[in-house]
This record gives C-alpha cells, sequence and structure tokens, in this order.
C-alpha cells in the first residue's frame, strides 16, 4: 500500500484548501534547475527552508500565484517525476515581480530536504503552482531520507573510493544515504591507502553485513585490530588516519560467496600491491 503525502503532512482538510502546492522546475525553461540552486546554499538554509530564490515566486505575468494566508509546500524536481520537498510557509505577502514575503510553517522543518514525492506533473514550464487538493492524493512518497539530500548518488560498487571524513559522513548517515545500504550488501576485498607515505593495506570483508560492517570497525577504532596499523595508530593518533587514509573496494562479492575464496583473493591482492614488505600487512 502506498504512503501518500498527507500520511506524514497530517493536514486538515481545511488546511489542504487553503494551500497551494508548488513544483519548481528550472529558472525559465532554459534557466538553471531549481534543485542545483537549492545545493548550492547553506545547509542552515536547506534544513530551515529560508532558500529564497529556490520558491515562492509571487506572480506569474499578471497572474498572482498565491494570496496572503495561503499555505504552499514547495518541491524541487528530481529525475522521473520526483520531487523534493524543499519548503513550506505561509504568505505574507506578494509584491509584484518579486518573491512573496513568507513565514516558514515550523511543523514542517524536520521533513524539508528529507522527502522525496512521486508525482506526475508533465513538462510544462507555464504552470507549477497548482491547488494543493489537486495533487494531494497523488503525491506517493517515494523515500524519507535520514538526512538532508546533499545531491550525491551512489554511483556504483567499481567507484568506491573515500577519504576517512566522507566514509565518516556516509555512515553517521549525513550524506550519500544509500551508499551506506550498498555497502551492507556486498561482500569484498579492499584497500586502504596511506596518502602521506603512499603504503597500502589490503583487506577483505565476509561478515554477514559485509564490506560496511568491516569498515565501520575501522571507523571506530582506525586500525581494526592490525597489528602494523595499530603500531600506527598509538604512534600517530586518531587524526592521521583521519586525515590521511583513503578506503578503497578492489573487488566485490555477493554476501553468500564462498568467505575462502574471497581470502585468496585478499592474498592475490597482498603480492600484487606488495603490502607485506612495503605496506601494513604483516602476514
Amino acid at each position: 500500500m502506498d504512503l501518500l503525502l498527507n500520511d506524514i503532512l497530517h493536514l486538515s482538510q481545511k488546511e489542504i484548501d487553503n494551500s497551494k502546492i508548488e513544483f519548481n522546475m528550472k529558472a525559465g525553461s532554459a534557466g538553471q534547475a531549481f534543485l542545483d540552486i537549492w545545493l548550492k546554499h547553506s545547509e542552515e538554509e536547506k534544513v530551515n527552508g529560508t532558500c529564497k530564490d529556490c520558491s515562492y515566486w509571487g506572480w506569474y505575468g499578471k497572474q498572482r500565484n498565491f494570496h496572503p494566508g495561503q499555505w504552499v509546500f514547495s518541491f524541487a524536481r528530481m529525475p522521473e517525476d520526483e520531487w523534493l520537498f524543499i519548503s513550506a510557509a505561509q504568505i505574507i505577502d506578494t509584491p509584484p515581480d518579486g518573491w512573496a514575503d513568507v513565514q516558514v510553517l515550523d511543523r514542517f522543518v524536520p521533513l524539508f530536504g528529507r522527502v522525496i514525492i512521486k508525482c506526475k506533473k508533465g513538462n510544462t514550464f507555464s504552470r507549477y503552482v497548482f491547488n494543493l487538493n489537486k495533487y494531494i492524493d497523488q503525491a506517493i512518497v517515494r523515500e524519507v531520507l535520514p538526512c538532508v539530500y546533499s545531491g550525491e548518488q551512489f554511483e556504483g560498487y567499481d567507484h568506491v573510493h573515500l577519504p576517512f571524513h566522507r566514509l565518516s559522513d556516509i555512515f553517521s548517515g549525513r550524506i550519500l544515504p544509500t551508499y551506506y545500504e550498498a555497502l551492507k550488501k556486498i561482500t569484498g576485498v579492499y584497500c586502504f591507502t596511506d596518502t602521506h607515505t603512499g603504503k597500502l593495506y589490503v583487506g577483505s570483508a565476509t561478515g554477514e553485513e559485509g564490506v560496511a560492517q568491516r569498515w565501520g570497525n575501522y571507523l571506530d577504532s582506525k586500525h581494526g585490530g592490525n597489528k602494523k596499523l595499530i603500531a600506527l595508530y598509538e604512534q600517530k593518533g586518531a587524526k592521521y588516519f583521519e586525515k590521511y587514509f583513503t578506503y578503497t573496494l578492489l573487488e566485490y562479492f555477493g554476501l553468500s560467496y564462498d568467505p575462502m575464496k574471497i581470502i585468496e583473493r585478499e592474498q592475490y591482492w597482498k603480492h600484487c600491491l606488495d603490502t607485506i614488505k612495503n605496506g601494513y600487512n604483516d602476514n
């Protein structure tokens, strides 16, 4: 059963009847996508729904889009008829040829930048503001993100190459919420690079929650219980790992893949990269 937009907004019929929905696509037919404009704003503005040049344009030609007192729910277009919820506010005034003066509706602030709906609006740029009651039963909640949308996407297992700070953000849910889930679905062989010295460490992940489980151990301890990395940690401290270490996936397999074959591939890469003699592997 689909989760509809009002299942999370909890609007009364009176509130729905007094509300508009804004489907923001581009700043003109050849202009910049409003989603890209929104992404360039500060985190504070995105979280608080106050990205002024993304929502609430008061007029279309000589026609007023909103009237004082109305509520407006503002969305920015994503691919394939998906829309990101970026603000909700009450209209205070609509000066001609400019952005409306608004008061952000605090009760919806926790949802800004996190709720993605699927709703077919069409490709016409000439209309983007509608009565909410037209779409309230058509807008399906596609996803509620654990963090504010960052614009970054998981690009595939062949492109997993992350500095420590990005890996930390992924695991804490600050960016790329789909990235963590992807890493839970595979086992594999990986390489850590000390970008200060050029030394490498090769390891493998064979647990029930795959690479995510093993890399989570490294985020917590920095060394993961490995002898040479423990020595480096004791000598340099946690900040060294946070500053210089990057995390790369060399090969990936399904969760049911034979762990012994993964270990064999780990040993193969250790010898290829000479990480026992010239890196951080000790066996």
